[in-house]
């Protein structure tokens, strides 16, 4: 993990001031055997609607990130993950929140992919194709170019209103 969180959207204010508590979350990183990756939109309600990022959520308290996980991704993909390595933690200073994200790669899951909260999803390679991508997934795509040795972009940008 980075010393510094990073940030996203530095010129927002953010929500609970500089002394915010971090909110732990844990994300699963699902691999197919062909290396495509999981991505998924972030549902209408939620901060950063419609972008792009791993599915995941935040700890129970007194969840471990593997139970979190676990139940994370029944209740969003409906799906039953086997084992899930631990693989980054990232810090992640949104505006609307102060996040720590536990990144676990996930090659044996269950199940066939519901998307319980409306939300979209997409087998994606490098280049992503899909955006935009929430701030918090730029690093992930990052350490997958670094250990498949990829050089060109990692995905697409496009400038979004109103985040």
């Amino acid at each position: 993990m980075h010393d510094e969180p990073l940030i996203a959207d530095p010129f927002a204010a953010r929500e609970g001031g500089p002394n915010r508590s971090v909110v732990e979350v844990a994300v699963g990183v699902l691999v197919r055997p062909d290396g495509a990756f999981l991505l998924t939109s972030r549902p209408q309600g939620k901060a950063y609607a419609g972008y792009w990022e791993f599915p995941g959520g935040k700890l129970e308290v007194g969840e471990s990130v593997a139970q979190a996980l676990k139940r994370e991704l029944y209740e969003e993909l409906g799906i039953e993950i086997g084992n899930a390595q631990p693989w980054k933690v990232e810090m992640v200073d949104y505006p609307h929140a102060l996040v720590r994200l536990h990144f676990c790669k996930v090659f044996d899951w269950v199940g066939i992919l519901e998307m319980r909260e409306a939300q979209s999803f997409s087998w994606e390679r490098l280049p992503v194709q899909v955006q935009p991508v929430l701030p918090g997934t730029v690093p992930v795509l990052q350490w997958f170019a670094k250990e498949g040795q990829y050089s060109g972009a990692t995905h697409l940008i496009a400038a979004r209103a109103g985040n």
